[in-house]
């Protein structure tokens, strides 16, 4: 009998219930006890979900309150000693995730309570955010496992059948940061003997199987990580509980022959990435072992070909009998909850579609399938094939005359008319800007009144005037605000705006959109991705009133505000019908041609935004040329058909860039703005061998704390730039936009930074 299981759930709830408690704790609304229970509401309602299909281990561990690694970190006792301020866990959990636990500090003192957020970046290739572990000299750990020993007793009175989940040691380390000269890899022997410490305590709560998470297996890795992988699980060998060893993500490639011989007695691997290892694997494993296949994909959202999967898989349960695992290839948290939900959506694409119950329900088809025959699902396999058949066949798919212009598409589109040492002389004498000229991301605070006015919209309580009208009053605030603060170049505050991949996403044909699919990018953050169907194109200008009100109420140069090609389309659930290059196109052509409308309309500025440009990075260095090279032809494709004068400024934020920083130089923006506050402008380290040709704004403030930022620590941050890049290449920006911030928040940060510039621009002079 084929086993089922999976990697992990989405802990956010149907209705986004984890985001709602804990912006009320933050708030300090609701107290620790109520928080928790919450939580623990939510993790029943998870599993009671999935009491009904069957599975043969129920996951634990995959639910967290804010980042499942920075658990891993309070698990190992493991947090960084600034955040360490008295003997509240959650308090000094709190203040790593984001600088501080509460709204309401215990003492008068400004600042009591706060301290730096730990650093935040990518998830592997997706669009969830990690804390980053921090490490030294001095570190050690010590075993702090009560809250998962907790997740785990709250499943065993629903189910017997446990199996907790955590992150393997030498991926931990991997994920880490040294913040001195040690080497981390050192400090393997002492974490193993937490990890020990840790299985013997499963044991003693009755847990026969443990999921250990190494996908640093899907990337390239050099001797010494392979021979810690080799250390790591030789010494774990002995474990109480039985290890399945679990990676995903991308194939092994290389490092198929090391996962297929380390000492555990599974291992899980991504089938859907990696079909044709699945042989090779299953021929290395000794007959005791277990190998679990990832057969759902757990970062899509369209329904699996059950039949042709059955078709490769019954074969092999024939081999394997009960040593075969059935699974998604990786957790669900990367796709949205609950399908039934979207009681709006376009009903013929709704049925291809499957979402994280869908998936599981669609693994219980698999299961029954294997173990009990076709014929007890023939039903459901026959609705199945329609549903893939459907959308194969479907006219909505493609135009013609998106396909023709993408087959038009040359070399020259993507060419500026001058380098960028000729027309930046150009933009300076036009712009007439100080040094260290300061601005924002682009968006402002979304407030309770701008929300409400969206919904009014969308529901027919007010018509377009009046809510031209009340875009236009938030507009005309924020730019009043931005004069108030001293900015030199303004933003119009995006209020129409929902989310920077949606709202366009909306306005291009190619789209469908549903009501209630989120999906976590970090903490409470949680993102409503769109779904990619079909080929692209722009109907109708998208941005131009709005940008082109706000320029009509200022001398000062207002930022055209665009999120660019590539970040569309990794922010989004992608058609997996054609490559990926070719949907990258035709949104590069469409967003061209907003470009290109903006600057007809007066706009000097325009900002590209390609925060998630190195998101779907391959995993393996070798294919990285591939994706980059469209990537970066996707970009200039986009911004380059404008006049030299014309000034195009690009963001990214919180992924490490400086292995792509060549790439990055070639897409030739003009300024380009990144996050460098949480780590300290360590990521500018690059630029002391690569000589960066153009503009560059280190993000000065870290917009995912409520803390405000100082002036000092803002200059000095200025300084460390300083040291690296030209002055005269230099901006002064937070590391990212201040949508999710509050205007109480946001207006003395954004003063000081102001103030920080003055400072700058004074010791210049001097």
């Amino acid at each position: 009998m084929a086993k089922l299981h999976h990697l992990g759930f989405p802990r956010i709830g149907h209705k986004r219930q984890l985001k709602f408690s804990l912006e009320k704790f933050w708030r300090g609304e609701i107290s620790e006890t109520q928080l928790q229970q919450s939580a623990s509401e939510l993790r029943a309602e998870n599993w009671h979900s999935q009491q009904t299909l069957a599975f043969d281990f129920h996951t634990v561990g995959d639910f967290s309150l804010y980042d499942q690694v920075l658990d891993m970190s309070l698990l190992l006792g493991n947090l960084p000693k600034r955040a360490i301020q008295g003997e509240n866990q959650l308090d000094n959990y709190f203040r790593v995730a984001r600088g501080r636990s509460q709204q309401k500090q215990c003492c008068s003192t400004p600042h009591a309570g706060e301290s730096d957020a730990g650093e935040m970046t990518k998830w592997f290739n997706t669009n969830y955010h990690y804390i980053v572990p921090e490490f030294d000299q001095q570190t050690s750990f010590e075993l702090n496992a009560d809250n998962l020993l907790l997740q785990i007793k709250e499943l065993q009175r629903i189910n017997k059948n446990a199996k907790p989940v955590i992150i393997g040691p030498v991926t931990y380390l991997w994920l880490g940061k040294e913040k001195d000269q040690s080497n981390k890899l050192t400090l393997l022997p002492a974490l193993l003997k937490t990890y020990q410490q840790l299985l013997q305590k499963l044991q003693e709560n009755n847990i026969q199987w443990l999921q250990i998470d190494e996908p640093i297996l899907a990337l390239e890795l050099n001797n010494e990580w392979q021979t810690a992988l080799q250390s790591a699980y030789h010494t774990l060998k002995q474990s109480p509980v039985k290890l399945l060893l679990t990676t995903y993500f991308g194939e092994l490639k290389d490092n198929l022959l090391l996962a297929s011989q380390l000492p555990v007695a599974g291992l899980h691997i991504d089938a859907i990435n990696g079909q044709h290892e699945v042989s090779q694997v299953a021929a290395l494993l000794a007959p005791e072992q277990v190998l679990s296949l990832g057969v759902i994909n757990g970062c899509n959202i369209w329904k699996t070909d059950l039949n042709d999967t059955l078709s490769w898989l019954a074969p092999l349960h024939e081999q394997l009998q009960d040593r075969l695992w059935i699974a998604p290839n990786s957790s669900l948290l990367h796709v949205p909850v609950d399908l039934e939900s979207e009681i709006k959506l376009d009903s013929e694409i709704k049925n291809w579609l499957a979402f994280a119950t869908q998936k599981l329900q669609e693994l219980s088809l698999l299961g029954s399938a294997l173990n009990e025959g076709l014929d007890t699902v023939f039903e459901q396999f026959s609705e199945n094939k329609l549903a893939i058949t459907s959308r194969k066949n479907s006219t909505r798919i493609h135009n013609p005359d998106v396909q023709k212009s993408v087959a038009s598409i040359n070399a020259q589109l993507g060419d500026r008319q001058q380098g960028f040492a000729l027309r930046s002389a150009i933009q300076k004498k036009s712009l007439n800007l100080p040094k260290y000229p300061t601005t924002t991301i682009g968006s402002f605070p979304q407030t309770k009144e701008i929300r409400a006015t969206r919904k009014a919209k969308r529901s027919g309580e007010i018509d377009a005037d009046e809510y031209q009208q009340q875009i236009q009053q938030s507009i005309q605030f924020c730019i009043e605000q931005q004069h108030k603060i001293g900015l030199d170049v303004l933003v119009h505050g995006e209020a129409e705006r929902n989310d920077m991949v949606e709202y366009f996403g909306e306005l291009l044909a190619g789209f469908v959109f549903t009501q209630f699919a989120w999906v976590q990018s970090y903490g409470s953050r949680c993102v409503k991705p769109p779904i990619l169907f079909g080929d692209v194109s722009r109907p109708q200008p998208m941005t131009v009133k709005w940008t082109k009100y706000a320029q009509s109420l200022t001398s000062k140069k207002v930022k055209g505000m665009l999120t660019g090609p590539v970040t569309i389309l990794n922010w989004s659930f992608v058609r997996d019908d054609q490559p990926i290059k070719i949907t990258c196109q035709q949104i590069a052509l469409a967003i061209r041609e907003e470009v290109l409308d903006l600057e007809r309309a007066g706009i000097e500025i325009i900002q590209i935004d390609e925060a998630a440009l190195r998101e779907k990075l391959p995993l393996q260095r070798s294919q990285w040329s591939n994706y980059l090279n469209w990537a970066i032809e996707a970009f200039r494709i986009t911004a380059n058909g404008v006049a030299d004068k014309t000034q195009i400024h690009t963001h990214m934020c919180y992924s490490e860039f400086n292995d792509i920083i060549q790439p990055i130089a070639e897409m030739d923006a003009d300024v380009i703005t990144i996050e460098t506050s949480r780590s300290d402008m360590q990521l500018l380290n690059v630029f002391e061998a690569f000589n960066y040709p153009n503009a560059i704004g280190p993000g000065v403030y870290d917009i995912h704390s409520p803390n405000t930022p100082n002036v000092e620590k803002m200059v000095s941050l200025m300084q460390k730039a300083a040291q690296r890049i030209p002055v005269e290449q230099l901006w002064v920006n937070p590391d990212c936009g201040l949508k999710t911030r509050q205007w109480h928040e946001v207006e003395p940060a954004l003063i000081n930074m102001v103030e920080a510039a003055k400072k700058l621009r004074a010791s210049c002079k001097s």
